[in-house]
């Protein structure tokens, strides 16, 4: 906090000399674990734990610099990269910028296309920074040319991966070389490789791993339509950070989307297929047991279904399926999809009233890829390219907005799901899974409000940790736009087992003033998966208290 303090007056003469500008942010999220006869005692060491970030962002003309504090004292916050430790420089980077010309030297974040090759990102919510360190340029020599090269080592930890990658990307704009006054069409080719020299008795054994990716992207008027396909070369085959080192696969990707926007419709599909995708620039990323913490992952493959909002409907959470894997159970991939329909009925209509209602409606379905495997020698056989095999995950969902008065709004929400734990979990069982939810928001002025929220589900799992019915509610006051209290809790009242019926409540606050956010809260965890994106970080159950500071300068 002192540094934070000095950052600022830092930054406030700096500018008033025309030394350039400074700016930056501060982010620190703590809890304190407790024991509960419930959620069970709390077993580790270090009873508190926070996780802290202190960015500085410096500019002058056309030149920047850049770098990222971070602290993790005593430790880290439950279940978060076991090589997040201690105090350090997490990132740090210079470079120069103008409108042609952008070079960047350290860390640095790039994404290729959709990112089936390559992105690197950070999300601290997952504990995830997956940036690369070493050298960056973007170079757009017209309008319609933009060429990127980089070479890096991915962050793992406060140290690098062992991998080297190197990255090659160009965007073409054809439609204005084409001199397309209304109609967009891009045109994209990326390569991505990865170098990684391991010490096998494998002769023929190649370090290097390729990945090419090309796309096209359509627009005319209220439509739009994109394509991308990838091809992965071959690569040694690992499972559960055992390195099989007379073992290859190549591997491929197929991604379209179609939609069509107008003013109160909008209607967006996407199909992707996906076989032996995972990508890593250190390959032995499975000695945790197939990377639960997302670490040296080269490119973005997030499970397509819908982002849910409430907590309920976030219990059976379908996670993207793209390794090749014999043990414990045979799968190379995934083919699916889904579909969004938006619709806004307009105000004096019959459907839209007085104040206009908006529906969103959502399907989403993924399946293994019909394929033929002999687990005792290691091979295996795709089939068809388009053929489906087994059903992993299906879900609809319909949400309808509506406000019913000045100071009333409504948000009912319904989702109907199946969910594979064999295929997606790796542990026996399916689940057939119901949930309704019902928000309502009270405004009393501009800025005062109440929210109630109601949740149930109706679920066949046989699973005791999650087990049959479940309710949630949630209340939550603003007082006005700077402090706000809520109260929420979920029960698992359906348990056969009375000893695993546990009310997972929580409350607490907020208070926020300008740029600087604070917020405290205590209450019960349970264990599952947090998700950001379709990119998911499995939490433990636990009790404590939170405490969570963001400001920016």
């Amino acid at each position: 906090m002192r540094f934070a303090a000095v950052a600022l007056l830092w930054s406030a003469f700096a500018q008033a000399q025309d030394y350039g500008q400074l700016s930056g942010g501060l982010e620190s999220n703590s809890q304190y674990y407790v024991d509960d006869k419930k959620t069970g005692d709390f077993t580790e060491d270090d009873r508190f734990r926070s996780n802290n970030y202190l960015r500085l962002d410096y500019t002058i003309k056309n030149w920047f610099a850049n770098v990222q504090l971070e602290s993790f004292e005593p430790r880290a916050l439950l279940n978060y990269y076991p090589k997040y430790e201690g105090t350090d420089f997490g990132t740090f980077s210079v470079g120069y910028k103008s409108q042609k010309l952008e070079v960047t030297v350290g860390n640095f974040y790039e994404q290729f296309g959709s990112g089936l090759v390559l992105r690197t990102w950070e999300d601290r919510q997952l504990g995830i920074n997956n940036s690369l360190r070493g050298g960056h340029v973007t170079y757009r020599p017209f309008d319609a040319v933009e060429v990127t090269a980089l070479y890096g080592r991915q962050r793992d930890g406060f140290e690098v991966s062992r991998g080297d990658i190197y990255g090659f990307n160009t965007e073409l704009g054809l439609g204005n070389f084409l001199g397309f006054e209304t109609t967009g069409l891009d045109l994209g080719f990326s390569y991505v490789g990865r170098y990684e020299d391991l010490e096998v008795d494998n002769t023929e054994f190649n370090p290097m791993t390729n990945a090419f990716s090309t796309r096209l992207d359509f627009s005319e008027g209220s439509f739009y339509a994109s394509g991308e396909y990838v091809l992965k070369g071959k690569d040694m085959y690992q499972e559960l950070g055992d390195l099989y080192e007379d073992t290859y696969f190549d591997g491929n990707a197929l991604l379209l989307n179609l939609g069509y926007a107008k003013s109160g419709l909008g209607i967006d599909a996407t199909f992707r297929r996906m076989e032996n995708m995972a990508f890593y620039s250190q390959r032995d990323q499975g000695q945790y047991g197939d990377n639960p913490y997302n670490q040296d992952v080269v490119n973005y493959l997030p499970a397509l279904t819908k982002q849910h909002d409430y907590s309920l409907a976030n219990i059976y959470v379908y996670q993207s399926q793209p390794k090749l894997v014999f043990n414990p159970l045979a799968k190379a991939g995934e083919i699916g999809g889904q579909i969004d329909v938006y619709k806004k009925f307009n105000r004096g209509t019959i459907l839209g009233g007085k104040y206009g209602t908006k529906i969103a409606l959502n399907y989403a379905t993924w399946y293994g890829l019909d394929s033929k495997f002999n687990a005792v020698e290691r091979n295996y056989d795709s089939g068809d390219f388009l053929a489906f095999g087994q059903k992993y995950f299906r879900e609809t969902s319909m949400e309808v907005r509506k406000k019913i008065s000045s100071k009333w709004s409504t948000i009912v929400t319904l989702v109907d799901t199946y969910y594979n734990t064999k295929y997606v979990e790796d542990r026996a069982g399916e689940v057939n899974a119901f949930i309704t939810i019902a928000e309502a928001t009270y405004k009393f002025g501009s800025s005062k409000s109440v929210r109630i929220e109601g949740q149930h589900m109706w679920s066949d799992d046989k699973d005791h940790d999650r087990a049959k019915n479940w309710a949630g509610g949630t209340l939550e006051y603003n007082f006005n736009s700077k402090f706000a209290l809520f109260a929420t809790d979920i029960w698992n009242y359906g348990n056969p087992d009375e000893d695993r019926q546990i009310h997972y409540y929580n409350f607490g606050g907020s208070f926020t003033k300008g740029s600087t956010r604070i917020g405290a809260s205590y209450g019960r965890q349970r264990g599952g998966l947090v998700c950001v994106g379709g990119i998911c970080r499995y939490v433990p159950q636990n009790t404590g208290f939170t405490l969570n500071i963001a400001t920016a300068f």
